[in-house]
């Protein structure tokens, strides 16, 4: 079985290759040797080069793309798409109460579990606080998934809304 890279490291050579092509333009980063180092006048142009690039990235995010925002649009989703509950806190967390039918899938060893995440149905990844929910949404998408939604109140917003 082929072993792909760790997902902070893809995003890194993902976020490479982007600046690489903002910089240069497509056909050049591919084509030409890398640009000689840019040399800014001060500190600030250089950090104002990379807001805009961050905020250029950022806008470019389609809508819906970081996922379902509220408890009820999962309920939703749940009673009419059967998604695949992907719960990508580590075990000991797990075992202390998660979101009915959800699966167990760490985030740090997500790459390991690619074959247990369907691309034919709908997956739904979830955590505690939605940091890990949106490391892993990005590393699946990143890894061709295109069915793949984050649930950001994760298992906190869920006992929140479920037991009022």
């Amino acid at each position: 079985m082929m072993r792909l890279p760790n997902p902070l490291k893809l995003l890194f050579m993902v976020g490479l290759t982007l600046v690489i092509w903002s910089l240069d333009g497509v056909s050049s980063a591919i084509a030409a040797p890398a640009p000689a180092a840019v040399v800014y006048e001060s500190p600030a142009e250089a950090i104002a080069i990379d807001d805009t690039l961050i905020d250029d990235t950022l806008k470019a995010i389609p809508p819906g793309f970081y996922g379902i925002l509220k408890t009820d649009q999962l309920k939703a989703k749940i009673a009419t798409e059967d998604p695949l509950l992907v719960d990508v806190r580590e075990p000991s967390e797990f075992l202390l109460g998660h979101i009915p039918g959800a699966v167990n899938l760490p985030l740090r060893s997500l790459g390991d579990h690619l074959a247990d995440i369907p691309r034919d149905r709908p997956v739904v990844l979830y955590c505690s606080t939605g940091y890990r929910t949106g490391l892993g949404v990005m590393a699946l998408h990143l890894w061709g998934y295109d069915n793949v939604q984050g649930y950001p109140p994760s298992y906190q917003g869920w006992l929140r809304d479920t037991h009022q």
